[in-house]
């Protein structure tokens, strides 16, 4: 039940009564200031971190709009925005102004009135709205570039640019309370650096009965701690979280007035809106050191020309602050100024506060650059006192029917959180710890280097040609995955084996590792590097690839027949390169009747850069005396001959008489040299030391005189044998 509004005195203007102001009770019991690291801050709050969570809750506009400003890049995006849209302005002018008759249609051109007047619009405007339409587009491309820039690369991953955006958040939130830390605990250092002091003892006399008389009044069992500033010309005073400081002018001012200027303070101390301004400060803090030297220059050189170089120079950050910042940000500073008037009116020193307001827009300077922009944006001065006009007349309150005390001005700050809370609390961060260590350990058994690794060697060993390629960053566009599935499916086929990882370190997205395996018989180690892979698997994990491709086979398979593991390779010299995986592979080559191929073994070891193979087909020793044998029997057939010079044989009788029967006779068949010139061919020749022998006997006619002859020569064989399916075949050299 509201108590009966009370009649207001005479001479007072007909207000409607809006709020019942009632002061506070004295405390009963003198509780000591608080010690220790956050000493001298306000009461009525259960512990340090109470008084800390209320002010650092409070503005969450404020909050937002310095994330938003810093840490999307607001400024540079405003920068890029003007230059981009002044590029594409001048282009769209040059661009339009030059090429807009050529848009509109012939029909329309050639129309009587409307083609000269469309004609004559587009020459005197159609630069500028090509401009203006210029510089719109390049503004917002500019802008808008900005913003999607740092996130073009997990536009793809939803998991990764939400846990993109939950880390800036935490980045941010961590400087705030670190800078507000900061702020709170090296309070008294900044001041004295500031320019603060102790009080005289004639100052403090002066001041400090007056500040503890308003402290009782408001219910305060203790105040903040009281500092000087020397500045005899302006009666200001400024509060922070521990301390109050108060200007050497303040000492000339009324009673009344001093005590209306410490009430305003004390409760600017009591609800912690310091505390709320270091955070928003914190969560900006590149912005607000970007907007610190601009401000310090402009108030250090109080001139136009400085304003004016300042602003050319700094105009992102100042529009920044001025137009996203301060409107955001301002809504919780007026209510805190219209809050802190309510002190003055509850320790009834309401006409010493309207006296001050009357005479100034505001007693409260800037505490630096962000303070001038931002946190001084107080409200007009006649609102104020409008509001302490209202609240100075006692009577029922409009509406809402609630009496204005110190409780309800200073709220109840009850404990950090209830039992129900913490419980949440533990059990979100619980779930987090586990989901975090489930990830953690799945990142740890399949997306390291080492379980690439692993991977890659356990898919040779497996077999499987599409796992292994999988693992490599090149997999090779022209790759023939068939071939090489059918290669490591063969017979021959020897994976590496005794795979250890005896080395690896990891610089970034790149990794080097030292790996030992056992190929063939032969113990050997590989130096791998590997690469993380920029997309994410499930949208959370990033994987690694080896670096590199299948290793390219160094030799043109040309001749048929050549076999690895079996599998017969391609004949073709044209084409893509053979690849292959590492591994041990069993080469064969094709056999005939003159020849062999004896099988080798190519060795591929990972991180090779080619692979060679070689087969050379081998003489067969059948071979040799099948070539004998045809040999001698076309020598046999060039015996059973005639004449003297038998057409296409090695041996001829040379007579300057006319010969007549004439006979042959092998002597001595040739002892032949067999060169293989390819799997299916050979050069035959005759050595100096190994020539046959052979006799021809017959008769001569010399002038009607015939007489007998016999004798011998000497002989060669050459030529060339070919394989003829099982058989040998012998064609001479033609002589």
């Amino acid at each position: 039940m509201t108590e009966p509004p009370t009649v207001p005195p005479e001479n007072t203007p007909p207000t409607v009564p809006q709020l019942d102001v009632r002061a506070a009770q004295p405390p009963s019991v003198d509780t000591p200031p608080p010690t220790g690291g956050f000493a001298d801050r306000p009461p009525g709050y259960p512990s340090a971190l109470v008084w800390l969570r209320a002010g650092i809750l409070r503005d969450w506009r404020g909050v937002l709009g310095a994330f938003v400003a810093t840490w999307f890049y607001l400024p540079v995006a405003l920068l890029l925005a003007f230059w981009g849209g002044l590029t594409f302005g001048v282009a769209g002018i040059f661009a339009a102004g030059t090429g807009a008759d050529d848009q509109v249609p012939q029909v329309l051109r050639d129309a009587p009135l409307i083609g000269s007047l469309i004609e004559a619009f587009l020459t005197r405007s159609g630069g500028v709205l090509g401009g203006v339409a210029g510089f719109v587009i390049g503004f917002l491309v500019g802008f808008l570039a900005v913003l999607a820039l740092p996130w073009l690369g997990v536009a793809d991953e939803p998991f990764a640019l939400i846990t993109g955006l939950i880390g800036t958040v935490i980045a941010a939130a961590l400087i705030g309370v670190l800078y507000t830390l900061y702020r709170v605990l090296l309070e008294p250092r900044l001041l004295v650096v500031s320019g603060a002091r102790q009080p005289s003892r004639r100052e403090y006399a002066r001041l400090r009965p007056v500040l503890d008389d308003c402290a009782r009044r408001l219910g305060l069992p203790s105040v903040p701690r009281l500092l000087m500033e020397d500045d005899p010309v302006l009666s200001n005073a400024r509060t922070y979280a521990r301390h109050v400081v108060v200007t050497t002018a303040v000492l000339t001012e009324p009673d009344d007035e001093v005590a209306a200027l410490l009430s305003h303070e004390l409760v600017h101390w009591r609800t912690g809106d310091e505390i709320t301004s270091a955070f928003v400060r914190g969560v900006g803090l590149p912005l607000t050191l970007a907007h610190a030297l601009p401000t310090w220059l402009m108030r250090t050189f109080p001139h136009p020309a400085t304003n004016f170089v300042v602003f050319v120079f700094f105009w992102p950050v100042l529009l920044t602050m001025r137009y996203v910042v301060l409107p955001l940000h301002a809504r919780d500073v007026r209510a805190a100024e219209y809050r802190a008037d309510l002190g003055a009116v509850l320790t009834g020193h309401v006409d010493g506060l309207r006296r001050i307001l009357e005479r100034r827009l505001s007693f409260e300077t800037g505490r630096s650059g962000w303070d001038e922009a931002v946190c001084a944006t107080h409200p007009p001065h006649e609102l104020r006192l409008d509001a302490l006009e209202r609240a100075s007349l006692a009577g029922a309150p409009v509406g809402a029917g609630e009496t204005v005390t110190v409780d309800r001005l200073f709220n109840h700050s009850g404990p950090v959180g209830t039992r129900r809370a913490w419980l949440l609390v533990g059990a979100l961060t619980l779930a987090a710890c586990l989901g975090t260590s489930g990830l953690g350990l799945v990142q740890w058994a399949f997306y390291r280097p080492q379980a690439a690794i692993d991977g890659y060697f356990s898919a040779l060993a497996d077999r499987d040609s599409d796992a292994a390629l999988g693992y490599l960053t090149d997999q090779g566009s022209d790759t023939d995955t068939k071939l090489l599935a059918q290669l490591l499916r063969g017979k021959g086929y020897q994976p590496p084996t005794d795979v250890e990882i005896s080395s690896l370190e990891r610089d970034g997205d790149n990794a080097t590792a030292t790996v030992a395996y056992r190929l063939g018989d032969v113990r050997q180690t590989a130096t791998l590097t590997l690469r993380r892979e920029d997309e994410t698997t499930a949208g959370l994990f990033h994987g690694w690839r080896l670096s590199g491709g299948p290793t390219p086979l160094n030799a043109a398979i040309a001749d048929p027949g050549v076999r690895l593991n079996g599998v017969e390779l391609p004949v073709a010299t044209e084409g893509p390169p053979l690849v292959l995986l590492p591994g041990g592979y069993t080469a064969t080559g094709p056999s005939s009747a003159l020849s062999e191929t004896p099988s080798a073994t190519v060795l591929v070891g990972p991180g090779a850069t080619a692979a060679t193979l070689q087969l050379v087909p081998v003489l067969k020793p059948a071979a040799i005396e099948a070539v004998e044998a045809r040999v001698r029997a076309w020598l046999d057939e060039c015996a059973k001959q005639t004449v003297a010079a038998p057409p296409g044989c090695p041996f001829r009788y040379y007579s300057s008489s006319t010969t007549q029967k004439i006979t042959w006779k092998i002597l001595e068949y040739p002892k032949l040299a067999v060169e293989l010139t390819g799997p299916a061919s050979a050069q035959v020749s005759t050595p100096y030391e190994t020539q046959g022998k052979v006799e021809a006997s017959g008769t001569t006619t010399y002038f009607g005189t015939s007489s007998p002859f016999k004798e011998e020569n000497a002989f060669t064989v050459a030529g060339v044998a070919t394989a003829d399916g099982d058989t040998v075949a012998f064609r001479p050299a033609a002589n």
